[in-house]
């Protein structure tokens, strides 16, 4: 891998940290029903969580396969699963991905950037 695109991936990584701190910031303090009822808010953290899934597919398999607790094929197919949303999301499994989900992811991304910094 080449310095230049070993230094490419780790911004993809500092978006992810910045997607999922968003989603955080969106919903803080707000319940499944608020959710749901605020479409600004909704669409706004429905687009991030696209685009965490979207940045996670531009890490390279050999930091993927190093950091396996990361869920990186499971980020990849919410990403296409929320894209394609004529497939139908549902707001429950939608709020307990907020909810239960990315907090944890947000620990896990900030631990790979600090055991990752050159």
């Amino acid at each position: 891998m080449s310095e230049a695109s070993e230094r490419e991936w780790r911004f993809y990584l500092e978006d992810m940290l910045g997607f999922a701190e968003k989603v955080l910031s969106y919903t803080h303090g707000l319940d499944q029903k608020s959710f749901v009822s605020n479409p600004l808010v909704y669409d706004a953290s429905l687009r991030n969580l696209e685009l965490i899934g979207e940045a996670a597919t531009h890490i390279p398999e050999k930091i993927r396969a190093t950091y396996p607790e990361i869920p990186w094929r499971m980020l990849i197919a919410t990403r296409n699963r929320l894209i394609h949303g004529y497939l139908g999301i549902d707001d429950d499994i939608l709020w307990s991905i907020i909810q239960d989900d990315v907090p944890g992811l947000l620990r896990l991304l900030k631990d790979l950037k600090m055991h990752t910094q050159g």
